[in-house]
């Protein structure tokens, strides 16, 4: 059974994750994980960050059991966010790209700052990091606004998360459909410069034999 990942259930589901967009669960990120579940695909425990807050949102919409968090996927812990040391960065972007909420700001060959605010704490960045720059720190001991049911994360954050994540995807897959569409006008133009050229040749083959 597929079920449409825009489906009112999968928004419901989706509003039971934290956002971290970790990819702990073995999905890309919380959305196609909250899909998964409602296609039966993946089982409500398979989130590390929401741990057992997340299990029993998940079993009490579901009307399921609850059961314990599956630590194939890891173990819950206390939220943590990335903290970059800028003396050492040397501006690769690789931490950019590899951040699933776009909370990592800076240039090519310039260094780069997370905003503490709006890191979930998925750890993406750090494989990716060639200087190993970056560490996992506590998080500020306020954060913006209420906090959400996931201690340590505010519902502002939750929100944003989403929305950025939903946002940069939509980016990456603006920019391939240009890719593409560039690679299309190359592949015409030099199909286009091969017949002219065939021509040409047919043409002056022609103009030899007449002579």
């Amino acid at each position: 059974m597929t079920i449409s990942i825009h489906s009112p259930l999968v928004d419901q589901l989706d509003q039971c994750l934290p956002q971290t967009q970790c990819t702990l669960c073995t999905y890309p990120r919380c959305r196609e994980y909250a899909q998964a579940i409602a296609q039966g695909d993946a089982d409500i425990n398979q989130c590390p960050p929401g741990g057992d807050i997340t299990i029993s949102a998940l079993s009490n919409l579901l009307g399921v059991q609850a059961k314990p968090l599956n630590e194939k996927h890891g173990t819950h812990e206390p939220k943590v966010i990335a903290l970059i040391h800028e003396n050492q960065c040397i501006g690769c972007k690789l931490c950019i790209k590899a951040c699933p909420v776009d909370c990592i700001v800076g240039g090519p060959k310039l260094m780069h700052t997370v905003i503490a605010d709006e890191c979930t704490g998925c750890k993406l960045c750090i494989p990716v990091c060639p200087t190993d720059c970056i560490s996992l720190i506590d998080p500020p001991s306020s954060e913006k606004g209420p906090i959400s049911r996931w201690p340590g994360y505010a519902v502002e954050q939750v929100n944003k998360a989403r929305i950025n994540t939903e946002k940069k995807l939509s980016r990456i897959e603006v920019r391939a459909q240009q890719r593409q569409q560039q690679r299309q006008k190359t592949e015409r133009e030099q199909m286009k410069k091969e017949i002219q050229e065939a021509l040409r040749r047919k043409s002056s083959g022609l103009n030899t034999s007449a002579q």
